[in-house]
Parts: C-alpha cells; structure tokens; sequence
C-alpha cells in the first residue's frame, strides 16, 4: 500500500507540473473572447469509489465577434492556483478539445478527463471542491483565461446497508433495524465505516406509496448503526444519509417484514 501510494504521488506530481502556469497568466485575456459556460460531468457530482477510473467530461462554451478557433480545460485542487498551492489536477490527455461551432461566433469545446483513486485522487484530503480552469482563443490565437470559472464538488463513493429483525415478528413486538454507513477511503482503497452521521431509518406500509420518517439514527465508530422499533404491519424499512461536502447520499435497499 505504501509503494501504491509513492506511485500515485509522484504520477500526480508529474501532472501538476504540466499543469501549473506562472503567475502572470492570470485571469483575463484579449481579443475579446468571452467563456460562457463550462460544465462539467452533466452538472453532476464526480462521485469516485475505491478502484476504477471515472470518466468525466467538461464541455465549454465559448463566444467571439470574429469566431473561437480552439480551447482547453482542466480540473484542479488547492488553495490558490501556483505551483505551491495546486495539490490535484485532472488534466485531458490532448491539449486542446474537440470544438463544434454553435454558430459563427460561438463553439462549445468537449474534453475528457478521468478521477482516479490509483493516480489524481489518491488521498482522502482531495474529496471536496475542484475548480475548472479555462481557455478560450480567438482566431488571432489570442487566449482569454479563467484560473477558477467554477467549482465541481469530487466526492467518496458511499454504501448503505439494511436488515430488519426477527422475521417474522409479533405485532407489537420489538423490531431491531440494522445496517451500516461505509464510504471510500481512497488512502487505504477500501470501503470504511462513515461515523457519527445522522441517518434516517424509514417505513413504507405494505400498499403505500411513499416512504416516511421514523426516526433519525447516529452512526457508531465503526459506521454501524442500529435501532429498535415497534413492529406494527408489514411493510418496507429503509436507511436514507443525505450527504455530505466530501460524501454523496446514498439510500440502502429496502427490506421487508412480515408482521403478524
């Protein structure tokens, strides 16, 4: 695990290197482009597990009186945009993106970049915000630049687990509801117990429609969690974690109990 880690550290050193700019390439430009709108993954979440890459796309939109001849964009996290304060990059592996015209004077540019616990992210400190850098030319090939147009959230893959007790059980009789609260731990790449959360166990009655809110639990130091209910029908129980700025909500499968 320790040579894995090396690896993946000097692998993202060689990228940040590629992809730091001096400080004077700052935001702004000339030739009057304008960069509109970048968006990245669909407007979704990056949401990375413990192994395999996750394929993202940026697509930027860019606008020039005289037309947009190329772009490009990347990924990053840190604390300012230098040499010392990047410390994660997802760059494309081709420099410029594949830009379609919309009209004459507008293109929208496509990339594609990849998050991956074996390379970019391969510490649990790069789950948060990334920003999108980029660039926009005009026919001239002068260049406008947005060190942070706008930021993405990159977060740990969850898992929630569910298991209703005895079964079947006596109507009024004591009901307990377990599960677990695991999430990426991309240091280790394995999936660890997410403590001290709140959870929300919920019932659907046999033939309703909709779930409700039975109660709130808190997650252990281990990621378990469990409580205890008055069995009173058949139905469904279910655990709901709404998320968090490093870790995605996430909704356990349902398990049914028969009550008689």
């Amino acid at each position: 695990m320790r040579i894995r880690a090396t690896v993946a550290a000097v692998s993202g050193a060689l990228a940040l290197s590629a992809f730091a700019v001096p400080a004077a390439q700052a935001d702004g430009g000339e030739g009057g482009t304008r960069i509109t709108d970048v968006t990245v993954n669909g407007g979704q979440d990056i949401v990375v597990g413990t192994s395999g890459k996750k394929k993202v796309t940026i697509e930027l939109t860019a606008t020039n009186p005289a037309g947009v001849s190329k772009a490009k964009a990347k990924l990053w996290h840190g604390t300012d945009f230098s040499r010392t304060g990047i410390d994660g990059s997802m760059v494309p592996s081709t420099e410029y993106g594949d830009c379609t015209a919309v009209d004459d004077t507008t293109s929208t540019c496509t990339f594609t970049v990849y998050a991956d616990p074996d390379d970019n992210i391969y510490r649990n400190a790069l789950a948060g915000a990334w920003k999108v850098w980029a660039a926009a030319y005009d026919q001239d090939g002068e260049r406008t630049v947005e060190e942070a147009y706008k930021t993405v959230q990159v977060k740990r893959a969850a898992k929630l687990t569910v298991n209703a007790s005895p079964e079947p059980v006596k109507k009024g009789k004591a009901l307990t509801v377990a599960g677990a609260l695991t999430r990426a731990n991309w240091d280790t790449h394995t999936y660890a117990g997410y403590t001290k959360q709140s959870v929300k166990l919920q019932f659907k009655k046999k033939g309703a429609s909709a779930y409700s809110t039975v109660k709130t639990v808190t997650s252990d130091a281990k990621g378990n969690l469990k409580t205890t209910v008055k069995a009173s029908a058949d139905g469904t129980f279910r655990y709901v974690f709404g998320g968090t700025s490093t870790t995605p909500a996430v909704t356990s499968a349902g398990d049914a109990v028969d009550v008689r």
